[in-house]
C-alpha cells in the first residue's frame, strides 16, 4: 500500500498554520500579514475533513469492531492530550499580562487565545475535558467550557463525538451526519444566543467529516496490517448509488456540493475555503506538481509526524513565553515582536518534539500492541 504522503504533509502545514495564527495577534505585524494568519479555524476545519477520511478507513480496517478501534483512538488522542492538559491546568491561573502589551487592542483575538484566570465551574470543566464532552455544553449551561484550560483541545471533543457516532452507526453515519449539519444551522437560526453551541459541537462541523468519509472512496481502504495513511484501489462508497452516483468520484462531487451549500448558508465565503483547500490537496495526491512536491517534501513529512503534538503544545508554550517576554520588554511592542516571533514558532516545535518522542510514539506503540494482542486472541 502506498502512503498518502500529500495528506501526511498537509497535516504538518495545517499544524504550523494554526501555531502561527495563535502567534500573530500578539505581534506588531502589518495588517495584511495579520489578516493572512487569522484563519486558524479554517485550518482546523480541514483537519476535520482529514479525520473523516482517516476514521472511515480505520473503521473499515477494524471491521467496525469497537474494541480495536477505540484502543487505537485512545492511544492516538489521550496520552498527548493528558500531558498538555496537565500543563495547561498548571498555567491557567497565570496572568496573561495584557496590561503590559498596550499594542494589543481590546477587540484583538489575542484575548480569546490565552486562558485567563481560574474558572468558577472548574471541577465540571475539568471533568468535561477528561471525558471529551466539553463541546456538548452551550454557554447557558457551562459558559466557555469548550475553550477553558487548553483552548486547542476544543476540536478533540468534536472529534470524539464523531468517533462515537461513526462507530455506533457504521456505514450509515454519513447520512446522519448530513442531517446533523442541517440541524446545526437551523438550531443556530431559531434559538437564543445563550443556547447556541460552540464550534466544538459536532452538528456545527458534521459536513466536513462527511466530506472526508466520502473521500475515502477515492483512495481505497487500507489492508488490516497497514498503519497510517496508505492508498489502495478506489472503493465504492457505502452509500446509496441511486442517490449519490455510481462511482467514488460522483459521490465526492455530490457531497462536496452539499458541504459547500451548507457552508455558504451558515457562514458565507469563509466557510467555502476548507472544502476547496481539501479538494486541491486531495488532487495533489494523484497528480504530480508543485503542490504535490511541497506536501511530499521531507520538511512537510517531518512536520506531519509532529502535527498532533504541535497542535496541542503551541498554546501553553506560547503563553509561558509571552508572559515572560512582556515582563522583560516592559510594554515595548517592537522589542517584544523581535523576540516573540522566533520564540513563539520555535519553542512549540521543541516541546512537540519532546512530546512526540517521550509520549506520542510510546503510546502509539502501546496501542498497536493492544490491537495486535486482541486481534490474535480473536483469531486464536
Amino acid at each position: 500500500m502506498e502512503r498518502l504522503k500529500c495528506l501526511d504533509g498537509l497535516r504538518g502545514v495545517l499544524a504550523v498554520y494554526v501555531m502561527l495564527s495563535h502567534m500573530a495577534p500578539f505581534a506588531l505585524f502589518p495588517p495584511w500579514l495579520a489578516s493572512a494568519l487569522s484563519h486558524g479555524g479554517a485550518a482546523v476545519d480541514v483537519f476535520f475533513i482529514l479525520s473523516g477520511l482517516v476514521i472511515a478507513r480505520s473503521l473499515e480496517r477494524f471491521g467496525y469492531r469497537a474494541r480495536p478501534f477505540l484502543v487505537a483512538r485512545v492511544a492516538r488522542i489521550f496520552p498527548v492530550f493528558l500531558a498538555m492538559f496537565a500543563v495547561a491546568v498548571a498555567v491557567q491561573p497565570l496572568s496573561a499580562g495584557f496590561e503590559r502589551m498596550p499594542w494589543i487592542g481590546a477587540d484583538s483575538p489575542a484575548f480569546s487565545i490565552w486562558s485567563q484566570g481560574w474558572p468558577s465551574g472548574w471541577a465540571a470543566e475539568i471533568a468535561a475535558h477528561l471525558t471529551m464532552t466539553h463541546g456538548l455544553f452551550p454557554d447557558a449551561v457551562l459558559p466557555d467550557a469548550w475553550v477553558s484550560f487548553l483552548g486547542a483541545a476544543w476540536s478533540l471533543s468534536t472529534e470524539w463525538q464523531f468517533y462515537v457516532l461513526a462507530l455506533l452507526l457504521g456505514r450509515r453515519a454519513w447520512f446522519v451526519l448530513l442531517g446533523l449539519a442541517v440541524a446545526g444551522v437551523v438550531w443556530g437560526a431559531v434559538t437564543p444566543e445563550a443556547w447556541h453551541f460552540s464550534r466544538a459541537f459536532l452538528p456545527n462541523k458534521a459536513g466536513y467529516f462527511v466530506l472526508g468519509m466520502m473521500s475515502a472512496g477515492l483512495v481505497g481502504v487500507p489492508h488490516p496490517s497497514s498503519s497510517g495513511l496508505t492508498r489502495g484501489p478506489p472503493q465504492p462508497p457505502a452509500v446509496p448509488m441511486a442517490v449519490l452516483g455510481s462511482s467514488p468520484k460522483m459521490t465526492f462531487f455530490w457531497v462536496m456540493t452539499a458541504v459547500l451549500a451548507l457552508g455558504w448558508w451558515q457562514g458565507g465565503f469563509g466557510k467555502l475555503v476548507p472544502p476547496l483547500v481539501w479538494a486541491v490537496c486531495l488532487g495533489a495526491e494523484f497528480r504530480d506538481g508543485w503542490l504535490s512536491a511541497l506536501l511530499r517534501s521531507r520538511p512537510a513529512q517531518w512536520l506531519g509526524g509532529l502535527s498532533y503534538s504541535l497542535y496541542l503544545a503551541n498554546e501553553p508554550a506560547q503563553k509561558l513565553l509571552g508572559v515572560g517576554l512582556s515582563a522583560l520588554t516592559n510594554g515595548d511592542g517592537w522589542w517584544f515582536t523581535v523576540f516573540w516571533v522566533p520564540g513563539a514558532a520555535g519553542l512549540p516545535v521543541l516541546v512537540a518534539m519532546a512530546l512526540r518522542r517521550w509520549v506520542e510514539l510510546p503510546a502509539l506503540a502501546w496501542g498497536r500492541r493492544g490491537v495486535y494482542t486482541r486481534e490474535h486472541e480473536n483469531s486464536g
